[in-house]
């Protein structure tokens, strides 16, 4: 898929490097956690690359989407209308890359995927409350806090943070209608469950 100056695609085993080069930065390791010595290897797990997108500009990886489909909750006798219904979000980008709005166009981007190609029924993201850059992004492309929770996830600093979850429905999304993203030049991106 892309926009007018981004391309998402599938994640390959390849990205790896590109995707650790900025990880291991202060600024995103600061949210992120250092990656993990087996790195390579977690990255290459099908259960995990098959939940990324890469966001390139120009040809080059800037960052990358997480865009992980999950069940809602149901009644026993209701469970199958609730699988695979909803998506949570995530996103990384290289710290010189911010303040052009790439992550806008990007999570836009993914939340398009999410609602007109997938037809999910709602998408979901969290963060830090310390983390300022990540739930502006987030209110940027309209998605409503939810929940503010105490103490609720260890920051890698090694202190219990307060949190805050974010989510966006389909009618929400379609109401709006005032997307930046411009004309798509490319097909849907194709994820693993076979959805476009």
């Amino acid at each position: 898929m892309s926009t007018a100056r981004l391309t998402l695609r599938r994640a390959r085993v390849d990205d790896a490097d590109a995707v650790l080069s900025y990880r291991r930065l202060p600024s995103v390791s600061e949210w992120m956690g250092a990656p993990p010595k087996d790195f390579h290897a977690r990255f290459a797990a099908p259960e995990r690359l098959d939940l990324l997108l890469m966001v390139e500009r120009d040809g080059d990886v800037i960052g990358d989407l997480m865009v992980k489909i999950e069940d809602a909750w149901a009644p026993a006798d209701a469970v199958s209308q609730a699988r695979g219904v909803q998506a949570e979000l995530g996103w990384a980008l290289r710290p010189e890359e911010t303040g052009h709005g790439y992550a806008t166009e990007a999570v836009e981007a993914a939340l398009r995927i999410c609602f007109e190609d997938l037809r999910l029924r709602r998408v979901t993201a969290s963060c830090f409350a310390a983390n300022i850059g990540s739930y502006r992004l987030m209110e940027r492309v309209g998605m409503r806090r939810e929940a503010r929770t105490v103490k609720n996830a260890l920051h890698p600093s090694g202190e219990w943070m307060d949190g805050y979850g974010y989510a966006l429905l389909a009618d929400e999304w379609r109401r709006r209608g005032r997307w930046r993203l411009g004309p798509f030049v490319s097909p849907p991106v194709d994820l693993p469950d076979g959805r476009m």
